[in-house]
């Protein structure tokens, strides 16, 4: 046992084998972030060990206060009803644990700057296409690491960020029927535009709801936008990221950029999420939320 609250990582799981390995590889990064601290993975389906036993397991050493963080982006159906019912299934086994549980990530500048990492080593798709470096430089099919932030590339134009504002982004979202869920990722397009400086950017979803990926990578070359790119708002590898992709290249886009993956700026977020939690005193001893 330590001083602090273990931390668990709940993911909802994928048969893609690259889906468990960036959930684990995230735990790491957190780890690395915050030495000494317990992070432990639980999932939702698909993948092992589930959340039952992640919780058992804790149970079974001592501990009796966990905070649980959703590797979520959206506050959508798993956030709401899965992972609840999750916890709650393990209240009578476990007497006298507490669970504290985290907000999902949601609309936060760490999002968005993990979001311009990913672009950095985005692939391109078409024959000579430019595509917008965030360090400010045009480059021509390479991938380039690094983070720069918005800032920095407003106090140094360059033709790189002058290239922004004739550049598009398709944000592409997994998807959801809930409403609320959706606008998220509109208002996150909307932020990102805004602070970016980027011609546009427009939210697609894989499933869900509309549009596609390829349908608005059309809708904004009809709107004159020179380049397009595609940036998917996904954390691991899976169905709907392939979905994704698989648009992305239908539609002629130019690029098209990873997976959020174990970005460092996602195990910081994750972290906020964790304090969060713990500055709240949410329930008493044994109950779940």
């Amino acid at each position: 046992m330590t001083g602090a609250a273990p931390l668990l990582l709940i993911a909802h799981g994928s048969r893609d084998p690259g889906h468990a390995a960036t959930v684990h590889a995230l735990a790491a990064r957190i780890r690395s972030l915050r030495p000494g601290l317990r992070v432990t993975v639980g999932f939702l389906e698909f993948n092992g060990p589930p959340v039952r036993e992640a919780l058992a397991g804790l149970y079974g050493d001592g501990e009796r206060e966990v905070t649980a963080v959703p590797l979520l982006l959206t506050r959508a159906y798993h956030a709401k009803t899965d992972i609840p019912a999750a916890l709650a299934a393990c209240a009578g086994a476990l007497p006298g644990m507490t669970v504290r549980r985290a907000e999902v990530l949601g609309r936060d500048p760490l999002l968005l700057a993990a979001l311009e990492r990913r672009l950095a080593r985005a692939e391109v798709l078409g024959h000579g296409a430019r595509v917008p470096d965030v360090a400010g430089a045009a480059i021509h099919g390479a991938r380039r690491p690094g983070p720069v932030t918005v800032a920095d590339t407003a106090r140094h134009p360059s033709p790189g960020h002058r290239a922004r504002s004739r550049t598009g982004i398709v944000l592409a979202a997994a998807g959801s029927s809930d409403p609320a869920a959706i606008e998220a990722v509109a208002s996150l397009a909307r932020r990102w535009a805004r602070t970016g400086g980027w011609g546009a950017v427009r939210p697609a979803f894989a499933a869900g709801a509309p549009p596609g990926t390829a349908d608005a990578v059309r809708a904004l070359r009809a709107d004159g936008i020179e380049r397009v790119l595609v940036s998917p708002l996904v954390i691991a590898p899976g169905r709907l990221p392939a979905r994704i992709a698989a648009g992305a290249r239908e539609a002629g886009a130019d690029a098209l950029a990873p997976v959020l993956g174990a970005a460092p700026e996602l195990a910081a977020l994750l972290l906020r999420r964790y304090d969060e939690a713990n500055a709240v005193a949410y329930c008493a001893a044994g109950t779940y939320l």
